[in-house]
């Protein structure tokens, strides 16, 4: 994967990348973004049965991994940001904490003095060698594992098993006229960016992708993403 450009990614059968980010550079469409009301119930039935279906099988496993973080980096167990929801709402959005505690100032100092990491941050929102990250994180994000407190997200109803990953209060920006698409539904645990590619593709494809999903939102095509998660996550594909 380390070798892929994002367009080569794990982009899925029946997703034109290409096509959605044209329309970004259009600006996107402001209007028009519906779904049936029979969708949405059918949407959110399945994510209240998914999270309490998980606190109920794997509730150990959140209490065994809050054990290790406490263990190998002290208190708190929990990471919380404030990010953008559904309508543009801002929610309280829960990872297991994978930074050091002074972990904004420590980014600062790094992007400062390193103009490559500068670059990749600029582009990516992300960085390959973040200082930040203890090494008990580094196993959690690789795994994923760190995202298991999203379940709670999705139970109170701020988030959705499938859908656009959640937005940075300072990521609104970047989003330009394609925002509306973005809170049209509720960010997802996992979504099309995440078995297209994740973390090697750019902010841009990312944006590009959130409006193809938004604009063909069907039950078919969470299953689908549902399962490619699945094996992007075992595979470790694309995850920093």
């Amino acid at each position: 994967m380390g070798n892929l450009r994002p367009e080569e990614s794990l982009v899925p059968q029946g997703w034109d990348i290409s096509e959605a980010s044209g329309e970004m550079a259009r600006g996107g469409s402001q209007s028009g973004i519906s779904h049936s009301p029979l969708l949405k119930v059918a949407k959110r039935s399945v994510d209240i049965g998914a999270a309490l279906f998980f606190f109920a099988a794997f509730g150990w496993l959140f209490v065994l991994l809050g054990l290790c973080v406490f263990a190998s980096s002290g208190a708190p167990v929990l990471y919380y940001q404030p990010r953008y929801g559904k309508n543009g709402r801002v929610f309280r959005f829960y990872k297991f904490r994978s930074m050091i505690a002074n972990s904004a100032q420590v980014l600062e100092e790094h992007l400062k003095n390193n103009p490559e990491a500068r670059r990749q941050w600029d582009e990516y929102q992300k960085l390959d060698d973040d200082p930040r990250i203890t090494r008990f994180g580094k196993f959690i994000r690789k795994t994923s594992l760190d995202e298991l407190p999203q379940f709670w997200n999705v139970l109170m109803g701020d988030m959705s098993l499938i859908g656009p990953r959640p937005c940075m209060l300072e990521q609104k920006e970047l989003y330009g006229h394609n925002w509306s698409h973005y809170c049209a539904v509720r960010p997802g645990i996992t979504g099309l960016w995440q078995v297209s590619g994740r973390n090697q593709l750019t902010y841009n494809a990312r944006v590009a992708l959130d409006v193809r999903y938004v604009e063909t939102l069907s039950v078919g095509k969470d299953v689908d993403i549902f399962f490619r998660t699945i094996w992007v996550v075992a595979a470790g594909h694309g995850s920093r």
